[in-house]
């Protein structure tokens, strides 16, 4: 037994001894790519919204529902996407939700009416429900030691997306048009496609369905371009090694599963229709209670991260939004509009910063428990008062923390979950975010016009602060442990 496991290796060993190289940093890139056509296609609804509106005459009801049909779609996409590359690969995740996201992005700047705007904006919600594959892809090419590091880096490629969102539509908007917003913005997804024949297979994943083969290929190629040299011996899963010892190991607290969990994933993994077997083992008893609070976690940043954005535009000229003419002066101040959203999406940067200072130091929980109840404390002087620069300025540090929780979140999530049930995990927990993306356009945007700010203000406190409570209980701290196929023992 020592001898066959002396000559052998894992994927982990493999990342361990390659470091982030030159392979890592083209991951990095493409996958940074994703984000940021993410991010523009979110950003653009602050802008698209209100422009739309005076187009058509739309009520503010129909101006809330094209936001949230888009996460309809998303809270479809991420789901399905999710079971998609569970089973069939990392790459056709991704590469269908690019299709669909740059196609139906491109055609939104066409459409004739309001029903196939929604229509067309739901489909881009799908596309994008796949974001999250792409964050589990290139997370299962980090080194263990640094992972919480680069995936704070890595969400940047966000922040870089809404920069260059506002700035394209302080540009455009004007001039152009939202149309052209919307076709312009959908350029990013397009790369995507132009770049995929040279993206890698996840060698986790290649590993987990038993074509290790394919996993030695990437993992060669990897250290080719980092010249370095992979460990001597043959490719084995984390899996064959712990079936190998779990009959003699004793009990101890686990990261993911125990054993009767990763039987479960191992067993009949191509007959998982629909994903049913997938949030199964999410719901077995060792994952339910990480799950729900997940759930809660994704829910309440989703809700306040996409309100808080929305209240930008409704809120930040101090007005108090009463009556239709005072709707129609303040969309109609676009200068003010794009300047006050370019200037807010400048606090995602310090959020960035301090996420990758406390992420890694702290450890997830106590990070994500803090930046929550922090935004808590800059949304409650809005209760009482919402003057233009008090406004600019709670924004700013909610948004600031929001962002920084929600980065947390996405380091958090594929970090508990084993490769067969990751992305699904991942995938299942962003739908119940988008549920929150759903309602908060109904509290932003129409509790507002309905002059009830107080009210909103305080939901979205409550919102913040109970997803501080979810985070505060969650059952185990994942800072520094490596990823794995079925179980690690946190001893």
């Amino acid at each position: 037994m020592m001898e066959e496991q002396s000559a052998s290796y894992t994927v982990d060993d493999a990342l361990l001894s390659s470091g982030f190289g030159k392979f890592q940093i083209l991951i990095f890139s493409y996958a940074g790519i994703g984000l940021i056509a993410e991010a523009m296609e979110m950003m653009l609804l602050s802008f698209v919204g209100p422009s739309v509106q005076l187009e058509w005459k739309l009520t503010s009801h129909q101006e809330s529902m094209i936001t949230s049909f888009v996460f309809v779609g998303m809270l479809i996409g991420a789901y399905s996407w999710g079971v998609v590359s569970d089973n069939y690969g990392r790459r056709k995740g991704f590469l269908f939700t690019a299709i669909v996201t740059s196609g139906a992005g491109f055609l939104s700047a066409f459409a004739p009416n309001y029903l196939s705007l929604i229509f067309l904006r739901f489909l881009v919600g799908i596309g994008l429900g796949g974001g999250p594959v792409l964050g589990s892809w290139f997370l299962e090419f980090v080194p263990a030691p640094n992972r919480g590091t680069w995936m704070v880096v890595f969400s940047a490629f966000w922040t870089v997306g809404t920069i260059f969102e506002a700035s394209l539509a302080w540009m455009v908007m004007p001039k152009f048009g939202w149309r052209w917003l919307l076709a312009l913005s959908s350029v990013p997804s397009f790369l995507l496609l132009l770049f995929y024949a040279i993206t890698p297979e996840s060698p986790r994943f290649l590993c987990m369905k038993g074509r290790t083969t394919e996993a030695v290929e990437v993992l060669e190629k990897m250290a080719r371009l980092n010249n370095v040299q992979l460990p001597s011996g043959r490719l084995v899963s984390d899996k064959n090694i712990e079936l190998d010892e779990v009959s003699g190991s004793s009990e101890s607290t686990t990261l993911l599963a125990d054993a009767e969990v990763s039987d479960g994933i191992d067993k009949d993994e191509g007959s998982d229709f629909g994903g049913i077997k997938s949030v199964g083992k999410l719901l077995s008893p060792k994952l339910i209670r990480a799950t729900l609070l997940l759930w809660m976690a994704f829910f309440g940043n989703a809700f306040s991260y996409y309100g808080i954005v929305l209240l930008t535009s409704e809120l930040s000229n101090g007005n108090r939004i009463c009556a239709k003419q005072e709707v129609e002066s303040v969309h109609s101040n676009n200068a003010s509009l794009y300047k006050n959203v370019f200037i807010s999406s400048f606090a995602e940067i310090p959020g960035s910063l301090m996420s990758a200072m406390v992420v890694d130091r702290f450890g997830r929980r106590l990070s994500m428990a803090l930046m929550l109840f922090t935004s808590c404390v800059f949304l409650f002087p809005l209760v009482f008062s919402r003057t233009d620069i008090l406004t600019r300025i709670s924004l700013f540090g909610a948004r600031l923390c929001i962002s920084a929780s929600f980065t947390i979140v996405y380091i958090y999530a594929p970090e508990i979950y084993p490769t067969a049930v990751r992305t699904t995990g991942i995938g299942i927990a962003s739908s119940v975010g988008r549920i929150g993306g759903i309602l908060c356009p109904l509290v932003a945007v129409a509790m507002v016009h309905s002059c009830h700010q107080t009210t909103a203000i305080l939901l979205f406190e409550l919102v913040v602060f109970l997803s501080g409570l979810a985070v505060s209980f969650f059952p185990f701290e994942t800072k520094g442990c490596r990823l794995n196929d079925t179980e690690v023992d946190m001893n």
